[in-house]
């Protein structure tokens, strides 16, 4: 009974221990032809994240499926580029004001990972 109890607890704190990332943050990449920025704005409620992104390339996408377990942070979006639908998937890790995340594209191998740099904006 008090193992369960326990673990009851241990559950229940989780969310808690979820990196707070709710604000703005901007993003850098470095592609084939220069820098990518983008920027993002995340509402963590226990360990869902929603919000939205804005690029110059892709415009504004909302942020669906987002996760954030501990230091791990997870997402969505659905964006336009160059006239195509494109789903892309962000993974990656928050620490200390700033994180690093992976993009790939859904369903399309032509286009390589991008590692995204972000931080805090003021």
């Amino acid at each position: 009974m008090l193992r369960n109890m326990l673990a009851a607890l241990v559950m229940m704190a989780l969310p808690a221990l979820a990196a707070d990332i709710s604000g703005e943050w901007k993003g850098t990449a470095e592609g084939p032809n220069g820098t990518f920025e983008r920027s993002f704005t995340f509402k963590v409620d226990g360990g869902k994240l929603t919000g939205e992104t804005v690029s110059p390339y892709t415009g504004k996408s909302e942020i669906k499926d987002g996760k954030v377990e501990g230091e791990n942070v997870n997402f969505t979006i659905t964006a336009n580029l160059q006239g195509n639908t494109v789903q892309i998937k962000y993974e990656g890790k928050a620490a200390d004001g700033s994180f690093k995340l992976t993009s790939t594209f859904i369903g399309n191998s032509d286009f390589p990972p991008i590692e995204w740099t972000l931080k805090k904006a003021n």
